[in-house]
């Protein structure tokens, strides 16, 4: 008896050995990339981490790689605590989609120089580590032009997360827009300092209605603006993606994400050996960023109007940012036959006149 319970254990040592072998092997010739996405937010907030986990979908249907996530990663040391795990999972690309990630992967692309790094919405870059963004500018303008058109108070309300000059250039150019086609409209701006909290945001845009605000636009996460414009029988501007269905009577159109094709095109390159750290801010010629269809919310001429604005846009006729442009205090900031460069948008400070609220 002895003797076969050591030859069974001696049995089992040996099939456990080459079982052992066997997953080592297999792991060895999977060549399938990994590429890891950390999130600001979770990916059922309907708007900006939702936008962005639908790229990595489209990623996973066009490539053959591996993708793995991490929802709701606060703008803190921990995100680098995240990259090195996604590291150990064997990422070889990893995507941060928040703005206050950004130090942070700058230290980890230094420790990690053989992964491609890229940041969203930030500036800075190493020999790893690219910035992207999209000219969201551009669809926040035709949305204005909807809400100018829409209002009959003609105070538009803007619910803000932070006021760091992406959301500062998209609220002058959602008052541009709107004062292209109302000259006479306001757009008051309230900060929640958070980007995802949906309660929060939504209290942000009650206090703006019960002023006689009519219209609600937003820089948030979440539908939570709009809701409450829905509530107060008012009507709403989305963001991030189409949200129609969440405030089906306030919502006219979002200026929207479609991060898919960037994603394919970055990974292919490292896939490929090509890769090269790189600034990207693509606009509605790239198709990165676009205007949700209007619904039946949107004024009847606001169609038309969106076209033309559009197109003039697209053919270069139509500089957002060209002067003459006054800030709030009536100071010329923008000369009549200049425009804002890249470098001043994209470290605006300073409000366009019409908007009222303080930058913090």
């Amino acid at each position: 008896m002895k003797k076969n319970l050591i030859l069974l254990l001696a049995l089992s040592l040996i099939i456990g050995s080459l079982a052992g072998c066997s997953k080592s092997e297999d792991a060895q010739t999977d060549n399938q990339m990994v590429v890891g996405f950390i999130y600001v937010g979770p990916i059922g907030d309907g708007g900006y981490t939702y936008a962005h986990d639908q790229g990595r979908l489209y990623l996973e249907e066009n490539l053959d790689v591996k993708t793995i996530y991490k929802e709701s990663v606060p703008e803190t040391q921990e995100v680098e605590q995240e990259i090195r795990n996604m590291v150990d999972q064997g990422a070889k690309a990893i995507f941060a989609t928040s703005f206050g990630f950004m130090d942070y992967v700058e230290k980890m692309s230094n420790e990690f120089p053989d992964v491609a790094f890229f940041h969203c919405s930030g500036y800075k870059s190493t020999d790893n580590m690219s910035n992207y963004f999209g000219r969201m500018y551009e669809p926040r303008y035709l949305s204005g032009i909807v809400a100018g058109l829409k209002t009959e108070s003609n105070k538009l309300g803007y619910v803000a997360a932070f006021p760091i000059p992406e959301v500062v250039r998209g609220i002058n150019a959602f008052t541009l827009g709107a004062q292209s086609v109302n000259p006479d409209v306001t757009v008051e701006v309230v900060w929640t300092s958070t980007w995802y909290d949906p309660a929060k945001e939504k209290e942000a845009a009650i206090s703006l209605l019960d002023k006689g605000i009519d219209v609600i636009a937003q820089h948030q996460d979440t539908a939570g603006p709009q809701q409450a414009a829905e509530e107060k029988n008012a009507f709403s501007i989305g963001y991030n993606t189409d949200m129609k269905d969440m405030a089906p009577k306030a919502y006219m159109t979002a200026p929207v994400w479609n991060w898919g094709p960037y994603y394919v095109k970055q990974v292919q390159n490292v896939i490929d050996g090509t890769f090269e750290s790189h600034s990207y801010w693509g606009g509605m010629a790239d198709d990165v960023v676009q205007l949700a269809p209007l619904t039946e919310n949107a004024p009847e001429n606001a169609q038309a109007k969106v076209d033309e604005a559009k197109a003039k846009i697209l053919d270069g006729s139509l500089v957002i940012f060209a002067g003459p442009i006054k800030d709030q205090s009536g100071d010329i900031k923008v000369a009549k036959g200049t425009s804002l460069t890249d470098g001043e948008m994209l470290s605006i400070d300073w409000f366009v006149q019409g908007v009222i609220g303080k930058i913090k």
